[in-house]
């Protein structure tokens, strides 16, 4: 499928139309991560759960940072 980028402002747009949207399970107030893979724009949709994994990780790495030596110590 080729589609056209149009211009909104100083950036560039990607439209999807509905039929694109439905068949990857994506809503008009959907998020999606943007990746390059081999010089290829890869659009994934973020479902709740993948924002769920998100929020996990940031909680970690907090409490990682917050009880390092502990932990160090538990490792032992």
């Amino acid at each position: 499928m080729i589609k056209q980028l149009r211009k909104v402002g100083n950036s560039n747009a990607l439209l999807l139309d509905k039929a694109v949207m439905e068949l990857i399970g994506l809503d008009e107030d959907g998020q999606v991560q943007l990746s390059v893979r081999n010089g290829s724009l890869i659009i994934t949709p973020v479902s709740p759960h993948a924002v769920d994994r998100q929020r996990f990780e940031a909680c970690l790495e907090r409490v990682t940072t917050r009880r390092r030596s502990v932990l160090r110590k538990l490792a032992e």
